[in-house]
């Protein structure tokens, strides 16, 4: 199943995620994937302000990775633009956080053969002023979930 949802602001595009952040559960795994000043990080911290109490999301650019603590789970979310090999996304501690948290993955084809296969897809697709977001699932379970956003 797919959902596209047109934004034409940064706001709308927070307003997207937040709507998607409360369909989330643990061991979610949301790949954001869209070329340069898509709205990947815009979408992240939207996502993560639905869920948590913090007023400042940076973008994890350098740190390749920020945590974020909710009641339910942890928030991992990663920036893995800057990985040379598929392979190093372990020492970040990504099976854990795969698996115990919700993830959000900024570059998630840098992770190879070691994506996870259930992800969420999240692709940014630019039109004009406007970005395309279309997110993607095809597990059942998801689909449900996603039928109600």
């Amino acid at each position: 199943m797919e959902k596209v949802f047109i934004s034409n602001n940064e706001a709308e595009t927070a307003q997207i995620a937040a709507k998607l952040a409360k369909i989330t559960k643990r061991g979610d795994v949301w790949a954001l994937s869209g070329t340069l000043g898509m709205g990947k990080s815009v979408f992240a911290r939207g996502f993560i302000q639905a869920l948590t109490a913090a007023e400042e999301v940076p973008s994890p650019t350098f740190t390749l990775v920020q945590n974020y603590y909710t009641d339910e789970f942890d928030i991992y979310h990663y920036d893995l633009y800057r990985l040379k090999d598929a392979a190093e996304i372990f020492e970040l501690g990504v099976e854990e956080a795969f698996y115990e948290g919700v993830c959000l993955v900024e570059w998630p084809e840098k992770m190879g053969s070691f994506a996870p296969r259930n992800m969420w897809q999240v692709e940014f697709i630019s039109q004009g002023e406007t970005r395309k977001i279309t997110i993607r699932s095809v597990d059942e379970e998801k689909t449900r979930r996603l039928a109600h956003v």
